[in-house]
């Protein structure tokens, strides 16, 4: 399929740019961390990305939503990295949305993605439980007691954790602690008794959670879709999370670059602009030649969940592996050509290399996703 946007999407990448531009600058981020913000993105701005259909963007028309595409959420996604926009996109709109649709029943669905897609409710996707991505590797357990469970364990890294009013928590009803099968999808409610939450404000800025599951008793009717079957959707809803945070990555990569493009062109030294200095034009090509070769593998990686491809893990892999490297690339660059001022808080450019260095490791690293690749081809 060739790598290009239809009219429709064209316009959907316009219009997000210009309202992120206007109501979502970097002074917003600014704002949030500077004001210790107790929820870590603007309630109002959500609303208004809700009032747009971004929050349902990926929902069917029947449960409220609009359909458009992964590839429309991915350029929202891109143009929010652009502003390093804090919102519940990641968690709520694309991790949890997918695990619904993918996962629960008709009930559910119908239960559920209505207040998604009005952008009532903020739902969290709570997965990890040591400092690496091991997304098989879970410990948390829900044993089956009377017509329910209890859940007992821990999570950490979940995005808006802290204040999500719906948690899908991944938990094993079944088999070993590192076994792909005997895992289950669990709906738990914020305030539920037994659920302990911890905030932890990031090196960027940007929060997340840790979550502590004491004898939480759950209803049968909790588990989404049925006990035992959530690894059969688990990579394939990570995959459509790495590949839209790979969107988010390639707006932020972006955006240093043009940040420092334009910084090149400014600042003098030794009574020349600094972006006539051969050796610097040489890695400012170099950026360019990445970021080029990144947006073909973030738009791909779309398309091809749109298609419903069979090689999208593979891809998936290749788009959050070649972001990271890219996004390390340009946001370590940007900071050196910047000099002395690019550490100080008063440029934007070490917001972009503190925002690069979490979501280098989130849902796995490069190296994480290189080893899967290979894997996934054979080695």
């Amino acid at each position: 399929m060739p790598l290009v946007l239809s009219e429709e999407q064209t316009i959907l990448r316009d219009s997000a740019r210009d309202f992120i531009q206007e109501k979502s600058p970097v002074s917003g981020l600014r704002k949030l961390r500077d004001d210790k913000d107790k929820t870590g993105f603007d309630r109002t701005l959500w609303q208004d990305m809700a009032g747009l259909g971004w929050s349902g963007i990926l929902i069917p028309e029947e449960y409220g939503g609009v359909d458009f595409g992964f590839v429309g959420l991915g350029l929202v996604m891109e143009e929010a990295g652009r502003t390093l926009t804090a919102s519940p996109l990641l968690s709520t709109a694309l991790l949890s949305a997918s695990a619904i649709l993918l996962a629960g029943t008709d009930e559910q669905k119908r239960a559920h993605l209505p207040n998604i897609a009005s952008g009532e409710t903020i739902w969290a996707f709570a997965l990890e439980e040591g400092p690496h991505h091991a997304p098989f590797n879970i410990a948390a357990s829900a044993v089956a007691e009377g017509d329910g469970f209890v859940l007992n364990g821990s999570k950490t890294f979940v995005f808006d954790g802290h204040v999500a009013d719906k948690l899908i928590v991944v938990a094993r009803t079944s088999g070993a602690a590192d076994d792909k099968s005997g895992l289950s999808f669990f709906v738990v409610d914020g305030r539920a008794a037994g659920l302990k939450r911890t905030r932890t404000v990031m090196v960027d800025g940007r929060n997340a959670a840790n979550l502590e599951f004491a004898d939480l008793k759950l209803r049968a009717s909790d588990c989404l879709g049925q006990p035992g079957q959530a690894g059969d959707h688990l990579e394939t809803i990570l995959d459509r999370a790495r590949i839209g945070l790979a969107a988010e990555m390639m707006g932020t990569a972006q955006a240093a670059f043009d940040i420092t493009h334009e910084y090149l062109q400014t600042r003098t030294q030794f009574g020349q602009l600094i972006g006539s200095f051969q050796a610097l034009q040489h890695r400012a090509a170099k950026m360019f030649c990445e970021l080029e070769i990144s947006k073909s593998c973030v738009l791909q990686a779309l398309q091809a969940i749109d298609n419903n491809a069979n090689d999208i893990p593979a891809l998936a892999s290749l788009a959050k592996a070649q972001l990271c490297d890219t996004l390390h690339l340009v946001s370590s660059e940007a900071l050196q050509m910047h000099g002395g001022v690019g550490m100080t808080d008063e440029y934007d450019v070490g917001l972009y290399l503190k925002r690069a260095r979490v979501v280098e490791q989130a849902f796995g690293n490069a190296r994480f996703h290189r080893d899967r690749y290979a894997q996934l081809d054979g080695f």
